[in-house]
């Protein structure tokens, strides 16, 4: 199989009064279809950090962070398939009876994606769309073309809901309405977020930034869909999945360090992959 080769990674830089504890999330999942090396996390100044793997099998590191200022760097290289993810238009919905057990969690409403809030305007919507993989892209299509991206337009508290409401938002937002409107049809999903470097695709000129997708259980395995975006994509590297965004912040603080600045890069590599 063909591959490209990423550089990926982020750096976050903290300024804490008192020592803080921290999770971080920054690392890929393992068993996706990637080849990672050279990878390295270190911080300034030194702490110790241990490393876990959560509920949903995501890979964490804990630490405290000291007073004063730190940084978190992390950097791999990840060969990754020249090739988009899967699509198959004739992929079936799963009546709820019929789903495995460890999949039904994701057709519940969560703390951000509100489905039994938003249930009957996505009945309404989609509801006489013919239930399987055509009804997902139905849905992704509207929140794309619904949903206008901008920074600034939600907040960390914003629900599916309150986007819904201002037509606003970011890609966490664009995933976390898609969600809950598959959620209401019964149909499961989940969050997902990771690095996603522009191949093959014009760079949309903003910044470098995480980015979020969803995964939608249909027949007897799960499909990526990015509302976003809208289209299949190359290169993505999951960091995280869980039922929204809480599940799988970045970053999560036991106290309020101020966040002094955060920067996320993924892009080829077209260095010789002997180097």
């Amino acid at each position: 199989m063909t591959t490209r080769l990423l550089r990926i990674g982020c750096s976050f830089t903290y300024l804490a009064e008192v020592p803080t504890a921290t999770v971080f999330q920054v690392r890929p999942v393992e068993g996706q279809h990637l080849e990672m090396t050279c990878e390295r996390l270190v911080f300034e100044p030194d702490v110790p950090m241990r490393h876990y793997l959560d509920l949903y099998g995501n890979p964490c590191t804990r630490v405290v962070l000291p007073a004063g200022p730190s940084t978190m760097h992390y950097s791999a290289m990840a060969d990754v398939p020249d090739r988009a993810e899967d699509v198959d238009d004739e992929a079936p919905e799963i009546v709820p009876a019929d789903l495995p057990d460890d999949v039904l969690l994701y057709t519940l409403a969560s703390r951000y994606c509100l489905s039994d809030v938003l249930g009957d305007e996505a009945w309404s919507r989609f509801g006489s769309h013919p239930p399987g993989y055509r009804r997902v892209q139905h849905i992704c299509q509207y929140v794309h073309d619904y949903l206008r991206f901008s920074y600034g337009g939600s907040t960390a508290l914003s629900t599916s809901a309150d986007v819904n409401a201002s037509g606003i938002g970011v890609c966490r937002d664009f995933a976390h309405l898609a969600i809950s409107f598959c959620r209401a049809l019964n149909i499961p999903a989940r969050y997902v977020f990771g690095y996603l470097p522009d191949l093959d695709v014009p760079p949309d000129g903003a910044p470098m930034d995480f980015a979020a997708w969803m995964e939608v259980w249909l027949g007897d395995r799960w499909w990526t869909f990015d509302p976003r975006n809208n289209t299949p994509r190359k290169g993505r590297v999951v960091i995280g999945r869980g039922r929204d965004a809480a599940d799988v912040a970045m970053a999560t603080t036991y106290g309020g360090p101020r966040l002094e600045s955060m920067v996320v890069h993924a892009e080829e590599d077209f260095a010789p992959q002997w180097r």
